[in-house]
C-alpha cells in the first residue's frame, strides 16, 4: 500500500526570531564588552595620570632638594637689596656666593667682596619668629627668590687681622698698614670716607666697607657697637665670586689688585691699637 510522504516544514518566522535573538544578544554581548573596554581605558588613563603627576612631582622635589643641599654647602645665590656696593653690584643683581672659597683653610683676603652674618657685630641677636614662616624665608633666599635676611650683609674686605687702616691721607686717600691705596672701584663721586678713623684689626676679625660709601652702612658706622664694627672671620659664608642675574650682567666679580702694595701686618702688631 502506497504510502504518502509526510514532510514536516519549518515555520520561516522561527527561523527570523532566532535570527532577531542572537542578533540581539550578540549586540547586547558588544555593548557590555564596549562599557567594560571603556571603563578600562578610563582606569588606565588615570592611572597613567597618576603615575605621572607622581613622577613629576618626584623630580620637582629631587630638584628643590638637590638646589637646597647645592646652596647650602657649595654655591648660594643671594639677591643684593640695595645700592650699597655699586657700582660693583646693583640692586637686583643675584650674586652667587662660593661657600668653598674658605673652607679649607684659606681666609678672606684685603679686595675679597663677601657675603657674612652681621649678627653680633652689624646687628643685635633677634628673637626667633614663626619657624615656619622663617624656614620657608631660608629656603626661598637659599634659592635666590627672596630677600636675603636682615642679618645678612656684603661688603668689601679692607683690613683683615692685625692691619692698620686709617681714613684719610691728607690727599684723602685711605691707608693700610702706612700705605695708600687708590680704591678704584669706589663709586664714582665718593669720597673713601667721610668718616675718619684709625683702627687696628684684631686676629680673626675683618673690616669690611661698602664700594658705594655715601651709601653703605659698614664697619665705620659700628664702632661704637660690640666688636667695634669689625666682622669674625668665622661668620663669613662666602666669597661673592659671579653675577648670574640679569643675564646681560652676567660675568664673574672682578678681583682688584689695589691692596698688592700693602705689607702684611707686623708681627709684634701696631703697637697700642688706636680707636676710631
Amino acid at each position: 500500500m502506497d504510502t504518502e510522504a509526510q514532510h514536516t516544514e519549518r515555520d520561516p518566522s522561527s527561523d527570523t526570531e532566532d535570527g532577531s535573538r542572537s542578533a540581539r544578544v550578540s549586540e547586547d554581548t558588544n555593548d557590555t564588552r564596549d562599557a567594560a573596554d571603556a571603563g578600562d581605558t578610563a582606569d588606565a588613563g588615570s592611572a597613567r595620570s597618576t603615575s605621572s603627576w607622581r613622577r613629576t612631582a618626584f623630580v620637582g622635589a629631587a630638584c628643590v632638594a638637590f638646589l637646597l643641599l647645592l646652596s647650602h654647602f657649595v654655591m648660594q645665590p643671594f639677591l643684593i637689596p640695595s645700592r650699597s656696593m655699586e657700582p660693583t653690584l646693583q640692586v637686583g643683581d643675584r650674586i652667587l656666593v662660593n661657600k668653598l672659597a674658605y673652607r679649607f683653610g684659606s681666609e678672606p683676603a684685603r679686595g675679597d667682596v663677601v657675603v657674612f652674618d652681621g649678627t653680633g657685630s652689624f646687628v643685635r641677636e633677634q628673637p626667633r619668629g614663626n619657624p615656619v614662616t622663617g624656614l620657608l624665608q631660608d629656603g626661598a633666599a637659599a634659592l635666590g627668590l627672596a630677600e636675603p635676611d636682615e642679618t645678612d650683609f656684603v661688603k668689601r674686605v679692607v683690613g683683615i687681622g692685625g692691619d692698620r687702616v686709617v681714613c684719610c691721607d691728607k690727599n684723602g686717600r685711605l691707608t693700610v698698614n702706612g700705605v695708600p691705596v687708590e680704591e678704584r672701584y669706589v663709586m664714582l663721586g665718593d669720597q673713601p670716607s667721610s668718616v675718619p678713623f684709625d683702627i687696628v684689626v684684631p686676629r680673626d676679625r675683618l673690616w669690611v666697607m661698602g664700594d658705594h660709601r655715601s651709601q653703605s652702612s659698614d664697619s665705620r658706622d659700628h664702632l661704637g657697637n660690640p666688636g667695634g664694627g669689625m666682622v669674625p672671620v668665622d661668620k663669613v659664608v662666602g666669597r661673592a665670586d659671579w653675577i648670574a642675574w640679569p643675564f646681560d650682567r652676567w660675568t664673574t666679580v672682578q678681583e682688584t689688585d689695589v691692596f698688592d702694595a700693602v705689607p702684611a701686618a707686623p708681627a709684634g702688631g701696631h703697637g697700642t691699637a688706636p680707636h676710631g
